[in-house]
């Protein structure tokens, strides 16, 4: 099945962009936005994760099947990757906002390639601000993470180190007056 990349006025997407400094004016995407009426969950943590943090994310995503949450994520190694995988196991609607476009042959990172089509097959969708063959780059993650934020309404922190791009979330997710909730 073949998901084309469409291009949006950022302002149409149904979601809380607007509310964040600097929004982009236009959005790609590629699959399904989250459905209306859900609430935006954000998850983030670490690309090395612990066995803890994996039962905790398998378990607080389990917990929500049924309800209308969507989560999203970063499609990054580690907690990203868990989140996206609990989401489809638990049937809930689970978008990737890559540190990248959204073309196959950019999606970052490569071995993601097979989950985020994953995503896609199962009603989800991929979602970025950059051009479809943008390239990931080092400062393309925290501007993703920028992003992600302004998509939700809460942020889940799990297994994040000192010095990590989650805190640069952390502290997004409160000057945006998101909700943070933070597992130890």
């Amino acid at each position: 099945m073949d998901f084309p990349i469409i291009k949006i006025k950022a302002k149409d997407c149904s979601l809380d962009l607007v509310e964040i400094p600097d929004p982009p004016k236009e959005v790609y995407v590629r699959g399904n936005l989250p459905p209306r009426g859900t609430s935006c969950l954000v998850v983030v943590g670490s690309r090395n994760y612990t066995s803890y943090g994996k039962q905790v994310v398998e378990h607080l995503i389990g917990g929500l099947r049924g309800y209308p949450i969507s989560i999203i994520s970063g499609l990054a190694r580690g907690m990203d990757t868990l989140a996206h995988k609990a989401a489809l196991a638990n049937g809930l609607y689970t978008l990737a906002v890559p540190g990248s476009g959204i073309d196959d042959s950019v999606i970052y990172p490569r071995q993601n390639c097979g989950l985020a089509r994953e995503i896609l097959e199962k009603g989800g969708g991929l979602l970025s601000e950059f051009e479809p063959l943008y390239r990931a780059t080092t400062w393309s993650f925290p501007q993703r993470n920028r992003f992600m934020v302004g998509l939700s309404h809460a942020v889940l922190l799990i297994d994040a180190s000192e010095k990590s791009c989650t805190l640069i979330t952390a502290r997004l997710t409160a000057d945006y007056k998101r909700e943070l909730l933070v597992v130890p």
